[in-house]
């Protein structure tokens, strides 16, 4: 199958992509490995070509790198995935005991980088980026390890995460024009606070990638159409589930929106996938605007 697509820094991509961390952490109960492998293969058979993950979406602190291995695992048993597009993430450290932190340091950003190579069994990562903010640093000066990173061919494409307008223009000024790939925040029916960051980011020709797009991992994504009816409603019109209504009123926020919903089943990312090929009429996007008011 194949899904309407957009550009994410030099890559083109799927409207819709995966969000993997539910397969190794999260509020749901985690999959086994052949669940978890056969999500990735139905995101893959939906038309999905771009997976996230992130060095510390694991089940503990001491398996750091366990989404990592399991996508590239999933990646390389369905077959020909060169059309598929996987970023990953880091800074952020886990420590015995689950003491987590933030690291923005060259060094344990190359140390990073080297075992996300390792984990996504591959030359070069797609598109790196940058967790969250480590405050004790300069962030120009962390944005520019990862230029430094970029220009050794270690990564292709940098993208920076939970950052704020301020923060997104560093980006900007440290990696030139074109260099910003995606910014990636939060954003949801229940969390809208970062759409200044998403129209920022329209704005520059970057990619904003909304996580937990649904709501979260939990209930918030079972229940966002008793949370917000309008959504449920709509859904019911148009024959299709709640959760896709959101995603494709988010993907009518801005060419540039690629929300990244999570899942732990084949058949929630099925169903996710489905809202690229939804459009809405100004008319139900009016009605969704109008039940945040």
């Amino acid at each position: 199958m194949t899904l309407p697509t957009r550009t994410l820094g030099p890559f083109t991509v799927s409207a819709i992509g995966l969000g993997a961390m539910p397969l190794s952490m999260g509020a749901n109960v985690r999959p086994d490995k052949e669940q978890a492998i056969a999500t990735v293969h139905a995101a893959l058979d939906a038309g999905v070509t771009f997976i996230d993950t992130a060095d510390c979406y694991a089940p503990s602190w001491d398996t750091m790198g366990h989404n990592e291995a399991l996508v590239a695992e999933a990646l390389a048993a369905y077959g020909d995935t060169s059309h598929v597009t996987v970023a990953t993430k880091g800074g952020i450290t886990r420590a015995d005991g689950e003491v987590w932190g933030r690291d923005g340091s060259p060094e344990h950003l190359r140390a990073a980088v080297e075992a996300s190579l390792r984990n996504l069994r591959t030359d070069v990562i797609d598109l790196y980026q940058w967790h969250r903010p480590d405050r004790w640093r300069v962030y120009g000066e962390v944005v520019e390890t990862f230029k430094a990173l970029q220009d050794e061919g270690k990564i292709k494409a940098v993208g920076i995460s939970n950052a704020n307008i301020e923060e997104i223009d560093v980006a900007l000024e440290v990696l030139g024009e074109g260099g910003l790939a995606s910014v990636q925040n939060q954003f949801a029916p229940n969390f809208r606070s970062s759409r200044e960051e998403m129209e920022h980011c329209g704005e520059h020709g970057v990619a904003f990638l909304p996580w937990s797009p649904l709501g979260g991992t939990g209930q918030g994504s079972k229940d966002v159409g008793l949370s917000y009816p309008v959504f449920h409603e709509i859904g019911a019109e148009r024959g299709v589930s709640p959760q896709q209504v959101v995603l494709a009123w988010e993907l009518s926020l801005g060419d540039h929106v690629i929300p990244i919903p999570g899942a732990s089943r084949p058949a929630s990312i099925s169903d996710s996938a489905q809202a690229a090929g939804l459009p809405l009429s100004t008319d139900e996007i009016a009605r969704i605007e109008g039940q945040f008011s």
